[in-house]
């Protein structure tokens, strides 16, 4: 029921091997629309990540390293004052390959992940990108931000698709042959009947957890009460 990685991730993903040369970096990064390229080694294995921030850290830098009387912006400064974070974020300001420049390690992910997880991730470490890899570390892909975009933009008539095939269609556990489902807009309205008001709830957590539903309208009928007043909504 919930999107894998593997349904949303670019597959066709541009790579860059630790002594590419920035400037090779960079054309890459802008030939192909991205903001970021895994690093892999020869055997196709990511060991690191080069994004806009890595590459535009020579330019934050300019001053230091190349002394043409730039000078840094306050992040730039105020950085430099925090200690040993401070002396490896210039130390990559002085890199001229991407083995140099890159942030490492990198963060990935497996393509059966689910993209509820993916997103946490994300949000845990503070990335915008993953790198996708197979059981042996292989690159296969990259899953982005946009990428997750793309299950809150699924189409009403996909999600009530999914809904009736892979959570009614499959039920072993009532009989949800009554039960009529329609979408708008991301909400998804249950109708009908069912057995037990326990079933209708448990029907509706299910839906709720559909990737894409942003909210359910419950307006199941239900023969017998076997969660009384107690229950709660």
């Amino acid at each position: 029921m919930h999107m894998k990685v593997r349904d949303v991730m670019t597959s066709e993903v541009a790579s860059v091997n630790g002594s590419t040369p920035f400037r090779d970096v960079t054309e890459i990064m802008i030939a192909h629309g991205i903001s970021a390229v895994p690093v892999v080694d020869g055997e196709g294995h990511v060991i690191g990540l080069v994004s806009e921030a890595d590459l535009l850290r020579k330019e934050e830098f300019r001053e230091q390293f190349y002394r043409e009387g730039y000078r840094p912006p306050l992040r730039a400064r105020l950085r430099e004052a925090v200690g040993h974070r401070a002396v490896r974020t210039q130390e990559r300001a002085r890199g001229v390959t991407a083995a140099e420049l890159m942030s490492a390690p990198a963060f990935t992910i497996r393509p059966y992940t689910s993209v509820v997880t993916a997103a946490r991730l994300m949000s845990e470490h503070g990335v915008k990108r993953l790198p996708v890899v197979d059981d042996e570390d292989v690159l296969v892909g990259i899953l982005s931000r946009h990428d997750l975009l793309k299950v809150l933009a699924r189409g009403d008539a996909d999600i009530a698709r999914e809904i009736r095939e892979d959570v009614i269609g499959t039920c072993l556990w009532a009989d949800l042959s009554g039960v009529e489902v329609s979408a708008e807009n991301g909400v998804v309205t249950l109708a009908g009947s069912v057995g037990r008001r326990s079933q209708a709830r448990v029907l509706t957590r299910m839906v709720e957890r559909t990737n894409g539903v942003i909210g359910v309208a419950d307006r199941l009928e239900w023969k017998e009460d076997d969660l009384g007043p107690w229950a709660g909504h």
